[in-house]
C-alpha cells in the first residue's frame, strides 16, 4: 500500500455580484469541501463508499456528487495526484 498527496481545485462560474464584487464566497466552498477532506486525510480510501477504484477520474466524479448541491455554480473539478498528472472533470 501507498499512499498520494493530492492538490484539488474547485471552479464555481456565475454572474459577479455588484456588490461584493464576488461571483462565489470561497469560505461556502471550504465548508462543502472541510468534511469530504477530514472524511479522506490519512484513510484508505478503497473503503469509502463510491472510490472503491479510487482513481482520480472516480475521486473527481466523487467529489462532484457530494458538493453540486452545496455549491450552486460548480461548473469544473481538477484533482492533482502529482505536479504531472491530472484529471479535469467538468459534472455529468
Amino acid at each position: 500500500m501507498h499512499g498520494h498527496s493530492f492538490k484539488v481545485e474547485i471552479s464555481v462560474e456565475g454572474e459577479v455580484d455588484p456588490e461584493s464584487g464576488w461571483v462565489y464566497d470561497h469560505a461556502t466552498i471550504s465548508r462543502a469541501m472541510d468534511p469530504l477532506l477530514d472524511r479522506l486525510d490519512h484513510s484508505y480510501l478503497n473503503e469509502i463508499e463510491g472510490l472503491e477504484n479510487p482513481t482520480i477520474e472516480n475521486m473527481a466524479a466523487w467529489f462532484w456528487r457530494k458538493l453540486e448541491k452545496d455549491c450552486p455554480g460548480l461548473c469544473e473539478i481538477v484533482i492533482h495526484e502529482t505536479p504531472t498528472a491530472r484529471c479535469v472533470f467538468r459534472g455529468f
